[in-house]
């Protein structure tokens, strides 16, 4: 009789193999549950559901212009993973149903921290382009934010609107940058602005600044002007369709910043150089970007999986659209941001802030 025997605390082959089967059964509820949310996110939902104390299937649908047999079977599932309560002992028709605890912040309040609704829309957009994502892998082509569409667009902006409302109070914090964008006429840039958000956010605060934006997605640039004309800003704020790469033709700034945005530019080393000729000699070059390890691990921490996720199926697949690329993905590392640095004639990264949310804040120096 023969016995097999491991160390302890190292798994047999079958004990690693259901264990490993468990975790693909979670991804998998857990990959329902997220595009559940998409659908009553899109729908209306979750928003009608807050405005009632309890609603039935009959209800929701009416109110919302929807379908009563999927919203019932909706509110169901949304229950049974524990993102509604229900009168379980009412008689189905009749059943009564209503947000958990905790939700509403989660998938509604746009101003909150906690707001992480824009992930299901994200992981829904980059679904929908799967197809093009597997051309991608097997030519070393891309698939670019115009493709990934609007709700990976909003998603992006809605879920970094909340931190960049918080940038004013960072900057304070900081003497030597508050004192710039407190300079008479002082002028920055924000390159790969996006929604316009973090644009916004820095004239509310600095109510002298004026900021000149640059990027290359259109449909970004017509929802920044909307925004920034919907905050009262406008006639401060300036959004271009333009390569960031460019950013010196409209100096010279007190400081340029890039906002979460170098890691996706396929020329991250032209940008940086760019940026060293638009700043003036007193000026800051700012960046904040992903609070990644400083080295490679296996086994790392939800930060770096949830950053190499977006890098999969987001940041690296819409960096390698555009040719040439540094093809640099989400999991920028401090190490390469040096490396850029150093190629576009700067002298090193100073870390201004270590961690901000999911992000890093970097002087270049």
């Amino acid at each position: 009789m023969s016995t097999t025997t491991t160390e302890p605390g190292v798994k047999t082959e079958a004990e690693a193999t259901a264990a490993f089967a468990d975790r693909i059964m979670e991804a998998t509820l857990g990959w329902m549950d997220l595009m559940a949310v998409h659908l009553g996110s899109q729908l209306g939902w979750y928003a009608e559901l807050s405005r009632a104390d309890g609603l039935t299937a009959d209800e929701l649908a009416e109110r919302t212009h929807a379908d009563a047999r999927y919203a019932r079977e909706w509110l169901e599932q949304q229950s049974a993973s524990g993102i509604l309560r229900a009168d379980e002992d009412a008689d189905p028709a009749a059943r009564r149903f209503r947000l958990a605890p905790g939700v509403a912040e989660v998938l509604l309040d746009r101003g909150s921290l906690s707001y992480l609704e824009p992930l299901a829309r994200m992981a829904a957009a980059s679904g929908t382009q799967i197809d093009a994502l597997l051309d991608a892998y097997r030519t070393g082509g891309g698939v670019s934010w115009e493709q990934l569409g609007r709700h990976a667009r909003e998603a992006q902006a809605d879920m970094n609107r909340p931190w960049f409302d918080d940038l004013p109070d960072l900057f304070a914090a900081i003497d030597r940058l508050d004192a710039v964008l407190r300079r008479p006429d002082a002028r920055i840039a924000d390159l790969g602005f996006g929604g316009g958000w973090s644009s916004i956010a820095l004239a509310r605060a600095y109510p002298q600044l004026r900021v000149v934006g640059l990027d290359i997605d259109e449909a970004s640039v017509e929802a920044a002007r909307q925004n920034a004309a919907g905050a009262g800003v406008a006639d401060r704020v300036e959004f271009l369709l333009c390569d960031a790469a460019l950013v010196a033709e409209y100096g010279p700034f007190d400081a340029v910043f890039a906002f979460e945005c170098l890691h996706d530019m396929p020329h991250p080393v032209e940008v940086l150089s760019a940026a060293r000729g638009a700043v003036s000699d007193d000026g800051m070059v700012v960046i904040m970007d992903e609070a990644t390890e400083e080295r490679f691990a296996a086994n790392a921490s939800d930060l770096e999986r949830l950053l190499y996720g977006f890098s999969l199926f987001v940041c690296l697949p819409d960096g390698r659209s555009h040719t040439p690329s540094a093809g640099t993905g989400t999991v920028m590392r401090p190490s390469t941001l040096r490396g850029y640095a150093r190629s576009a004639g700067w002298s090193d990264v100073e870390v201004l802030v270590p961690e901000f949310g999911l992000w890093r804040f970097y002087e270049i120096v």
